[in-house]
């Protein structure tokens, strides 16, 4: 991992050199904690007690490659459950902070930074901000509490894996699909082609699968049960108000909220790091 020094509230970059699958084991090999990469470089002896890890744009498990004139926001699950163990081992991290800004992403992202949080014996917090939706809420639901405004987009718990038929386009355009393809359901999904009734039918298997297990966690996470968050379950999110009546956030607040709160928590001054 590359270590370098970064001023409070500025973004902070490392470079990760483990995988998802190895992330447990290339913490223990680098033996070191969060406060190395998250010291102040005017003043070497204040450091941060809190990491707040900014969750906007498209939540992925790995950085996508940027394009070169073009700057997209991604945020990783790969980055940010490495250093929330980092944190975990770091006498000077006291808490962890979200700040959530994102429509969400992969479900398997939400889901590792979800545990990452319930793994954490520190107190944390999410605070869902304009919205936190999808993979993004599912990430929050692992917090100790969820704020969010009034007026913010929280939920939109289900699963899609929507995208353009072009098989009719390209007949028009003169374009003849030539199937190719060793095994049966290889070229399922794909946008040249027109999707079969059988193949539609084991894709929507699997996505009920999957938004059976979102739901499931949404309920041991919030403490809800899981018949009610199946009603909730329709892929619309609920602006802030209605989100703390089903029980999808703890309280209307902000990130001012949200730093009273970790600062009864742990009983001292918050000093953020912005990662």
């Amino acid at each position: 991992m590359e270590e370098s020094k970064v001023s409070k509230k500025k973004a902070l970059t490392f470079v990760v050199i483990v995988g998802v699958v190895a992330f447990v084991a290339g913490a223990f090999l680098y033996g070191g904690n969060a406060s190395d990469i998250l010291t102040d470089d005017t003043n070497t002896d204040d450091t941060c007690n809190v990491l707040v890890f900014s969750v906007k744009g498209y939540l992925s498990t790995f950085l996508l490659k940027q394009p070169v004139d073009l700057e997209v926001d991604v945020s990783s699950s790969e980055d940010i459950v490495d250093t929330i163990l980092l944190a975990q081992n770091d006498p000077e991290i006291k808490a962890v902070m979200l700040s959530i800004d994102s429509h969400g992403g992969d479900g398997v992202a939400g889901e590792e930074i979800a545990r990452a949080l319930k793994s954490f014996d520190k107190p944390s917090v999410a605070v869902i901000r304009s919205i936190g939706a999808s993979a993004a809420y599912w990430a929050s639901t692992g917090a100790d509490k969820i704020y969010a405004s009034k007026i913010s987009d929280v939920g939109g718990i289900g699963i899609t894996a929507s995208y353009l038929d072009e098989s009719n386009k390209n007949t028009k355009d003169g374009y003849t699909f030539i199937e190719l393809s060793s095994a049966k359901y290889k070229d399922t999904g794909d946008p040249n082609k027109q999707l079969t009734q059988e193949e539609r039918t084991i894709l929507m298997s699997d996505l009920r699968k999957v938004h059976t297990v979102f739901v499931q966690d949404v309920a041991t996470n919030r403490n809800l049960e899981i018949s009610e968050v199946e009603k909730l379950a329709n892929g619309l999110t609920y602006v802030g108000t209605d989100a703390l009546s089903y029980g999808l956030i703890d309280e209307i607040g902000d990130m001012t909220s949200a730093t009273k709160y970790l600062e009864e928590k742990i009983g001292e001054k918050v000093e953020t790091c912005w990662y």
